[in-house]
């Protein structure tokens, strides 16, 4: 029974109940923490952000150590590398020439060769390359084979006539920058045939091919005859200004 004057008096503190760490220190022996003390952090969680802690710090230290010059730019260790092995340049022969370059084209022409085998299926034999060819020819007067007797000079020194070479056309210069394979097609058995032996000269015939069709298309372009008549205005402007009033050029049969 509860004593006299204190019936209806309330609790005045309620009992402290232990929380989960109190708990857990108490399973593995750990004395309770002092009234008022605040909580620790557990020991691994703490060791974690002391390393983060210390690689942020790091990173920070080595980038302003970068920034003042110090220390190089970082570089990816995995940079593609390019090493020229070449070898040096040999001088074969030396030419002089007399040829007067009047005129040059420029062509475009599209190559599309096949080679396969009768009665065999494209997908095991097979080789079909698209090819765009770029190239230049140059139409030239060649100098050095006018003839004795190709210039003859009037009395009066008042006009000349010249005998020239008739103009021909230059080698195809395939231009390889600006060329390119477009599509290429090649059969199993080819395929194969590449990784075991190789050819670096596969694409050769296709070259070869593009540079005639481009010389084909020179001859039927009218090359020649623009070349004559730029060799003719450029004698004609020159041999007037050396005081001559007629000129004349004319060309000998190729």
């Amino acid at each position: 029974m509860a004593r006299d004057g204190e019936t209806n008096e309330p609790t005045r503190e309620f009992p402290e109940y232990p929380t989960g760490d109190a708990l857990r220190a108490r399973s593995d022996g750990t004395p309770d923490p002092a009234p008022g003390a605040p909580p620790s952090a557990g020991g691994p969680a703490r060791g974690l952000l002391w390393v983060l802690g210390a690689a942020a710090l790091a990173v920070v230290v080595l980038l302003g150590v970068q920034a003042t010059g110090i220390l190089p730019e970082f570089r990816n260790p995995f940079a593609k590398e390019q090493t020229d092995r070449s070898q040096p340049p040999l001088l074969k022969s030396i030419r002089d020439l007399s040829r007067y370059v009047a005129a040059e084209g420029d062509f475009q022409v599209v190559v599309d060769l096949q080679n396969d085998r009768r009665n065999v299926p494209d997908f095991l034999l097979n080789e079909r390359t698209l090819f765009v060819g770029a190239g230049r020819v140059e139409a030239y007067v060649d100098f050095s084979k006018i003839a004795d007797g190709a210039i003859v000079e009037s009395a009066d020194k008042k006009s000349v006539e010249i005998k020239l070479p008739a103009p021909q056309l230059g080698e195809t210069n395939l231009d390889l920058e600006k060329s390119y394979v477009f599509a290429e097609e090649r059969g199993l058995i080819n395929r194969l045939n590449d990784l075991v032996a190789g050819n670096p000269n596969r694409q050769q015939q296709v070259y070869r091919l593009a540079e005639d069709r481009i010389t084909a298309a020179a001859r039927d372009s009218g090359l020649t005859a623009r070349a004559e008549e730029n060799t003719r205005k450029m004698l004609e402007g020159l041999l007037r200004s050396l005081g001559y009033q007629k000129i004349t050029v004319t060309y000998t049969a190729p």
